[in-house]
This record gives structure tokens, sequence and C-alpha cells, in this order.
């Protein structure tokens, strides 16, 4: 069975999950080159800060330029909380599924009986598909947040230390 024969069965629910799977892989993507680029020019992003406080006297340089460095790492973060809704959302969306699949063999069970299981595999169809869908998109965008986030750290963490060493200088 192909790809577009399993998102049939599996109903709107499958397309709502294929939507959000292309939206969070899109921003996911964007973001890793984002950090990507944005770790490389680090020294850069501090050059430009250190610029902005150095007329500031030396007790308010550290606390200004690590409030302009927030705003900068603020920025970077947006778009991550809807991947993370879309890796909250997913498994929801399959049990949604799931339950409206054994609803609907319910339903054809009281109408037909049991004397004929293809009356009610297509629901039972529908819970599995959607079960399987919700994890398939939950799982990536899961592993993905969480990947992005410890770069996006990472960048903060080095650009607070290169702030601090001009600030003060590499004899702090």
């Amino acid at each position: 069975m192909d790809l577009m024969s399993y998102m049939d069965k599996g109903g709107v629910i499958m397309y709502i999950l294929l939507g959000l799977n292309i939206l969070g892989f899109t921003i996911m993507l964007v973001k890793f080159v984002q950090y990507w680029l944005a770790s490389g020019s680090r020294h850069k992003m501090i050059e430009e800060i250190y610029h902005d406080i150095a007329s500031h006297e030396s007790s308010a340089k550290e606390k200004l330029g690590r409030e302009m460095l927030n705003e900068q790492m603020v920025g970077m973060e947006r778009g991550l909380s809807t991947v993370r809704i879309i890796a909250s959302i997913a498994p929801l969306l399959g049990l949604l599924g799931t339950v409206v699949g054994v609803l609907s063999a319910f339903e054809a069970i009281s109408k037909s009986g049991l004397g004929d299981p293809s009356v009610f595999a297509s629901g039972i169809s529908l819970a599995l598909i959607t079960t399987v869908g919700g994890l398939v998109v939950a799982i990536p965008h899961y592993i993905g947040y969480n990947y992005l986030v410890g770069m996006l750290d990472k960048i903060e963490a080095k650009n607070l230390r290169r702030l601090s060493e001009k600030v003060y200088g590499d004899h702090r």
C-alpha cells in the first residue's frame, strides 16, 4: 500500500497531520540554518553589541550587553514554540483518529452484527493509521525541537562568554 492510500484511509486527520508535518519540518530546517549561520558569526554579533555599549560605563556594559544579547536570542527562538506544539498535539490528533475509528467500527457492528469482519475493518484501519500517523509526526518534531534548543543554548552560552571577555578583557 502506498502513502496516499494510507492518507485516504486515515481521513481528514491524516491530512491535518501532513500539513503540520510540512510546517514543522520547514520551521526546523530554517532554524537549523539560522543557528548554524549564527554560530559561525557569533563574533560579529558580539562586536555589534559591544560597539553599541562601548560608550557606557564599565559597570553598566555587561548588563546592557546581556539585555541586548537576550533580545537577539528571543528573536532566534521565534518559531520553536510552533515545533513544540506540533510535537505535543500530533499524538493527540492520532488518538482522536483512534477514537473516531473505533467509534466507526462499533457503529458498523451495531448495524450489521459481527458476522462479517469487513464491516468494521475500515474503522479499525482508521484507528491504527491515525495512531501511527500521529506518532510519526510527533517523534521527529520532539527530537528536532530538543536539538534546536540545545543549539540555541550553546550559541547563547558562547556569546555570553565572548561578551564578558570583551567587556572585562581576557583577564577576568
